[in-house]
């Protein structure tokens, strides 16, 4: 047997006639004439099979079949007063969920003063914080596993993808913190020649490996590569251990671990971008109020 549906307006009649019991009352209260209060609630009533009110001169009073479906009218009404509150809130927002992609070294600079300005001004939002390189948030981004992503480097000619450059930072030279060349406040390029390198692979960040090796070039040699690492604390703990030297962003230094030196390059005009990224036909309002918090600047 079919259920009857019973719709919002009467249902909603129902309670509050079931409040006030006083027809005059709920009718004022709804904003309506009485008339039309009665014919609400005596379609609700045929609907259910049954009455709703005992009706006397000067007295109105629930039914056991009003008694019975009032607590069940209550939940419906407040169940659906809460999806619109979270619908606005999430067509405006100001609710729901975001996933975010982001470059571990972010961690150390711009990530958290982002974090801590968008939960301030949206803490209904639920974040997903998902730590990865920019070669797989690009991927994720595209296959929309992710809704936004804050990386290095991102490739030029991007047509699916926006991205704009959040900072942008100079490298540093990561050495062993007894190498000869630690006792120096700045290195030159050039005199890493001859030494085994730590670095990402390039299928991590290309644009990124692409400009250290770059650098290399410049200064007249390929680096040489003898250890690789997925993410810059584990290149540091490597260099630290002895096994080579590398190139990294600045921010790099925040990594506060035993045995390891940073010190500035020359040249040191090459800088590495800090860029966010989201897909362009992606209309969640939830995207547009973070890219305006990234536009804001830092905390």
């Amino acid at each position: 047997m079919d259920r009857p549906e019973l719709p919002l307006a009467q249902l909603h009649a129902f309670v509050v006639l079931a409040e006030e019991l006083h027809f005059g009352h709920a009718a004022a209260r709804l904003g309506i004439a009485q008339p039309p209060l009665s014919q609400q609630i005596r379609r609700l009533e045929e609907k259910v099979g049954h009455a709703l009110f005992h009706r006397t001169p000067g007295r109105v009073a629930l039914t056991a079949a009003g008694l019975e479906l009032l607590p069940a009218a209550q939940r419906a009404l407040t169940g659906l007063a809460d999806g619109l509150a979270a619908a606005r809130a999430a067509g405006s927002g100001r609710a729901g969920r975001l996933r975010i992609g982001f470059a571990a070294s972010l961690a150390l600079t711009f990530l958290p003063g982002l974090l801590r300005t968008f939960r301030r001004e949206y803490p209904d939002v639920r974040l997903d914080i998902l730590e990865m390189t920019t070669a797989p948030q690009l991927s994720a981004l595209r296959d929309r596993a992710i809704d936004v992503g804050l990386l290095r480097e991102p490739p030029a000619g991007e047509t699916e993808l926006g991205c704009e450059t959040v900072l942008s930072e100079p490298f540093v030279a990561v050495l062993p913190a007894e190498h000869p060349l630690a006792s120096q406040r700045t290195v030159r390029v050039g005199q890493l020649a001859d030494m085994p390198f730590v670095l990402l692979p390039r299928t991590a960040g290309p644009g990124l490996h692409d400009q250290i090796a770059g650098l290399c070039a410049a200064a007249g040699f390929t680096p040489r590569v003898a250890q690789r690492a997925v993410e810059w604390q584990t290149v540091c703990a490597l260099v630290g251990a002895g096994l080579g030297v590398s190139l990294a962003p600045a921010s790099i230094r925040r990594i506060r671990l035993r045995g390891v030196a940073f010190r500035r390059i020359e040249p040191s005009a090459v800088r590495t971008r800090v860029a966010v990224a989201w897909r362009r036909d992606d209309a969640n309002p939830l995207v547009a109020n973070l890219l305006a918090t990234v536009r804001q600047g830092p905390a």
